[in-house]
């Protein structure tokens, strides 16, 4: 069986080989640590692939032949057995940015020439000492804000670079204990299951129970990086929750923690109707669409201080017909 300490290592190897790797060689290199049959998730438009040479055709190459040379900037390293399915899998996450050079169009966005940081959290499943499945988020919209898209309109917070912990110690390559795992996993879902068994409407006081009133949410790039409680409710959970209807929560893939730091991700996570308006696109709908989402926290004593959050909001507009990148496309000519 595959320890954490393995685990880790063969995703950092994964990386090196991944990162290192030329253009022509990068389904060798993805095929080095994982199984043949990996699953494959990337967000949209690019979606599902099985194997390395499906993956490194789908999304690697077209992000290489635009972005190059890419320089993995990590700020977020942990590995965990999964609650969900009481610790029969073993996963290992990583977040962060990829740095590269904007050369090429990419979705329809016109290259700047200049250094573009990818924002970035994969999720994968380690089993018999190989890579059986991959899940990478790319935080699109963020991308689109940074060069300019011309589809997009204002988000409702501020869209930055993001940075890792506050803390600058995120990098956890050796073991952590396993109590403080538990702590933080007991606090961030003992959170989650109040939000998913209430009738969704934030206030200071549900905030209280979990937050420290200074923590700050990094979010994605159509809503922004909301700071205390108050730009918190002002700019994300108002608009967000206003624009949108709670439907159902579908769970999630994984949940892990490692020390101070743990999150999850569901593919798709939740399903919420539009009640029109939502980032300014969004039409009213009378059916719930699915919306893939992931978090990651860090817990500072009893209570949350940081939450990372990325949502896979183009998938989430082509499930009520918006094509952004149709429509970035369509507007540049690219």
């Amino acid at each position: 069986m595959t320890t954490i300490a393995e685990a880790k290592r063969i995703v950092l190897d994964h990386f090196a080989a991944l990162d290192n790797a030329a253009e022509a060689g990068l389904a060798e290199a993805l095929a080095r640590n994982t199984s043949p049959d990996c699953a494959f998730r990337f967000v949209h438009p690019f979606n599902e692939a099985t194997g390395p040479e499906a993956a490194a055709a789908l999304f690697w190459q077209p992000l290489r032949q635009s972005f190059a040379p890419l320089q993995r900037r990590q700020d977020i390293f942990m590995a965990g057995h999964n609650r969900v399915d009481d610790g029969e899998t073993l996963w290992v996450v990583s977040m962060g940015h990829l740095l590269g050079l904007f050369r090429k169009p990419f979705l329809g966005l016109r290259p700047t020439g200049f250094g573009t940081m990818i924002r970035y959290v994969e999720f994968d499943r380690i089993e018999d000492g190989r890579i059986v499945e991959s899940t990478l988020f790319v935080d699109m919209l963020n991308l689109f804000r940074q060069v300019g898209a011309e589809c997009l309109p204002a988000a409702t917070g501020p869209v930055m670079v993001t940075p890792g912990p506050r803390t600058h110690d995120g990098l956890l390559y050796g073991d952590q204990p396993p109590e403080e795992g538990r702590k933080t996993i007991d606090l961030f879902m003992g959170m989650i299951d109040r939000l998913v068994d209430a009738d969704v409407h934030t206030t200071r006081e549900d905030l209280a129970l979990d937050w420290h009133e200074d923590m700050i949410w990094w979010g994605p790039g159509g809503i922004g990086a909301p700071y205390t409680f108050d730009g918190y409710l002002a700019q994300h959970t108002g608009p967000f929750e206003a624009g949108l209807e709670w439907g159902r929560h579908l769970g999630h893939r994984m949940q892990i923690a490692e020390g101070h730091f743990g999150g999850f991700y569901g593919w798709p996570s939740l399903e919420m109707r539009s009640r029109g308006g939502y980032m300014g696109l969004l039409p009213e709908s009378r059916e719930f669409k699915r919306m893939r989402v992931l978090d990651l926290y860090r817990r500072e004593g009893d209570r949350i201080a940081e939450n990372w959050n990325i949502i896979d909001e183009l998938h989430f507009m082509a499930e009520h017909g918006i094509d952004l990148v149709a429509r970035q496309k369509m507007l540049t000519g690219l």
